[in-house]
Protein backbone atom coordinates (compact mmCIF):
# COMPACT_ATOMS: atom_id res chain seq x y z
CA UNK A 1 0.00 0.00 0.00
CA UNK A 2 2.83 2.26 0.84
CA UNK A 3 4.91 1.60 -2.62
CA UNK A 4 1.31 2.62 -4.25
CA UNK A 5 1.50 6.14 -2.47
CA UNK A 6 4.65 6.58 -3.06
CA UNK A 7 4.47 5.66 -6.51
CA UNK A 8 1.88 8.38 -6.85
CA UNK A 9 3.52 11.32 -5.04
CA UNK A 10 6.53 10.43 -7.51
CA UNK A 11 4.74 10.78 -10.65
CA UNK A 12 2.88 13.95 -9.22
CA UNK A 13 6.31 15.52 -8.57
CA UNK A 14 7.35 14.20 -12.26
CA UNK A 15 4.76 15.98 -14.13
CA UNK A 16 4.39 19.26 -11.68
CA UNK A 17 8.30 19.84 -13.18
CA UNK A 18 7.72 18.80 -16.52
CA UNK A 19 5.45 21.89 -17.29
CA UNK A 20 7.99 24.83 -16.52
CA UNK A 21 8.65 25.57 -19.92
CA UNK A 22 6.82 28.21 -21.42
CA UNK A 23 6.07 27.25 -24.76
CA UNK A 24 5.93 30.78 -26.42
CA UNK A 25 9.51 30.84 -25.78
CA UNK A 26 10.34 28.18 -29.08
CA UNK A 27 9.00 30.22 -30.98
CA UNK A 28 11.23 31.89 -33.29
CA UNK A 29 9.71 35.24 -33.84
CA UNK A 30 11.72 35.37 -36.95
CA UNK A 31 9.77 33.04 -38.76
CA UNK A 32 6.60 34.23 -37.47
CA UNK A 33 7.13 37.68 -39.53
CA UNK A 34 8.66 35.31 -42.63
CA UNK A 35 5.16 33.43 -42.39
CA UNK A 36 2.92 36.78 -42.46
CA UNK A 37 4.38 37.70 -45.21
CA UNK A 38 4.64 34.66 -47.21
CA UNK A 39 0.74 34.70 -46.22
CA UNK A 40 -0.03 38.02 -47.23
CA UNK A 41 1.88 37.48 -50.41
CA UNK A 42 0.08 34.57 -51.40
CA UNK A 43 -3.37 36.35 -50.60
CA UNK A 44 -2.96 39.57 -52.58
CA UNK A 45 -0.72 38.06 -55.45
CA UNK A 46 -2.71 34.67 -56.04
CA UNK A 47 -5.37 34.17 -58.82
CA UNK A 48 -9.01 34.99 -58.22
CA UNK A 49 -11.76 32.95 -60.08
CA UNK A 50 -14.41 35.43 -60.84
CA UNK A 51 -17.57 33.94 -62.66
CA UNK A 52 -20.75 35.59 -64.42
CA UNK A 53 -22.97 32.70 -62.31
CA UNK A 54 -22.10 29.36 -60.75
CA UNK A 55 -25.43 28.33 -61.28
CA UNK A 56 -27.92 26.74 -64.25
CA UNK A 57 -30.91 25.50 -64.43
CA UNK A 58 -31.89 24.13 -67.57
CA UNK A 59 -35.55 24.26 -66.59
CA UNK A 60 -37.96 21.31 -67.79
CA UNK A 61 -36.64 18.68 -70.14
CA UNK A 62 -37.25 15.63 -70.87
CA UNK A 63 -35.71 12.33 -70.16
CA UNK A 64 -32.85 11.27 -72.64
CA UNK A 65 -32.13 14.83 -73.54
CA UNK A 66 -28.43 16.07 -73.59
CA UNK A 67 -27.96 19.19 -72.44
CA UNK A 68 -25.41 21.85 -72.17
CA UNK A 69 -24.29 24.90 -70.62
CA UNK A 70 -20.80 27.16 -70.51
CA UNK A 71 -19.92 28.63 -67.44
CA UNK A 72 -17.73 31.66 -68.39
CA UNK A 73 -14.99 33.49 -65.55
CA UNK A 74 -11.76 35.80 -66.19
CA UNK A 75 -9.03 35.95 -63.71
CA UNK A 76 -9.06 39.11 -61.89
CA UNK A 77 -5.42 38.35 -59.66
CA UNK A 78 -2.03 38.67 -60.29
CA UNK A 79 -0.87 35.62 -61.12
CA UNK A 80 -1.64 32.41 -63.43
CA UNK A 81 -5.12 30.76 -62.98
CA UNK A 82 -4.53 27.15 -63.56
CA UNK A 83 -7.60 24.88 -63.41
CA UNK A 84 -6.01 21.16 -62.67
CA UNK A 85 -9.02 19.11 -62.31
CA UNK A 86 -13.41 19.44 -62.95
CA UNK A 87 -15.16 16.28 -61.07
CA UNK A 88 -19.15 16.13 -61.29
CA UNK A 89 -21.19 14.62 -58.54
CA UNK A 90 -22.62 11.84 -61.38
CA UNK A 91 -21.15 10.23 -64.08
CA UNK A 92 -23.93 11.75 -66.03
CA UNK A 93 -22.71 14.99 -65.87
CA UNK A 94 -19.31 15.99 -68.14
CA UNK A 95 -16.96 19.11 -67.65
CA UNK A 96 -14.47 20.74 -69.94
CA UNK A 97 -12.12 22.76 -68.53
CA UNK A 98 -9.10 24.85 -69.58
CA UNK A 99 -5.98 22.77 -69.67
CA UNK A 100 -3.43 25.59 -70.22
CA UNK A 101 -3.39 28.59 -67.43
CA UNK A 102 -5.67 31.52 -67.67
CA UNK A 103 -3.26 34.38 -67.66
CA UNK A 104 -4.43 37.47 -64.99
CA UNK A 105 -7.09 39.68 -66.95
CA UNK A 106 -8.36 36.91 -69.64
CA UNK A 107 -11.49 35.01 -69.73
CA UNK A 108 -12.06 31.33 -70.00
CA UNK A 109 -14.58 28.95 -69.92
CA UNK A 110 -16.01 25.65 -68.44
CA UNK A 111 -18.64 23.68 -70.53
CA UNK A 112 -20.89 21.18 -69.07
CA UNK A 113 -22.85 18.83 -70.34
CA UNK A 114 -25.66 16.96 -68.45
CA UNK A 115 -27.25 13.54 -70.25
CA UNK A 116 -30.55 13.35 -68.57
CA UNK A 117 -30.91 9.54 -69.39
CA UNK A 118 -32.24 7.41 -66.53
CA UNK A 119 -32.13 10.82 -64.27
CA UNK A 120 -35.85 11.50 -64.12
CA UNK A 121 -37.66 14.03 -62.03
CA UNK A 122 -35.72 16.54 -59.69
CA UNK A 123 -31.55 16.96 -60.65
CA UNK A 124 -28.96 18.67 -59.00
CA UNK A 125 -25.31 18.05 -60.08
CA UNK A 126 -22.07 19.90 -58.31
CA UNK A 127 -19.33 20.20 -60.01
CA UNK A 128 -15.92 21.07 -57.91
CA UNK A 129 -13.05 22.44 -59.91
CA UNK A 130 -9.75 22.23 -58.07
CA UNK A 131 -7.88 25.04 -59.04
CA UNK A 132 -4.69 27.31 -57.61
CA UNK A 133 -6.51 29.99 -55.87
CA UNK A 134 -6.55 30.69 -52.17
CA UNK A 135 -9.92 28.86 -51.41
CA UNK A 136 -8.64 25.95 -53.60
CA UNK A 137 -12.06 24.79 -55.20
CA UNK A 138 -15.04 26.30 -56.87
CA UNK A 139 -18.07 24.50 -56.82
CA UNK A 140 -20.54 24.86 -60.27
CA UNK A 141 -23.99 23.58 -60.06
CA UNK A 142 -26.34 22.17 -62.45
CA UNK A 143 -30.36 21.61 -62.15
CA UNK A 144 -33.22 20.48 -64.11
CA UNK A 145 -36.23 18.75 -64.04
CA UNK A 146 -36.42 16.03 -66.21
CA UNK A 147 -39.56 14.77 -67.37
CA UNK A 148 -40.26 10.97 -67.23
CA UNK A 149 -39.89 8.74 -70.10
CA UNK A 150 -43.35 7.54 -71.08
CA UNK A 151 -43.15 3.00 -70.74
Amino acid sequence: MNKKYLLLIAMVGLLSFSCKEDPASKVNKDNLELAKKRDNDLKYNSPIMKFEVTEHDFGTINEGDVVETVFKFKNTGKSELIVSKAKASCGCTIPQWPKKPVMPGEEAEIRVKFNSRGKPNRQQKQITLTTNTTKGKEILIIKAFVNPMKK
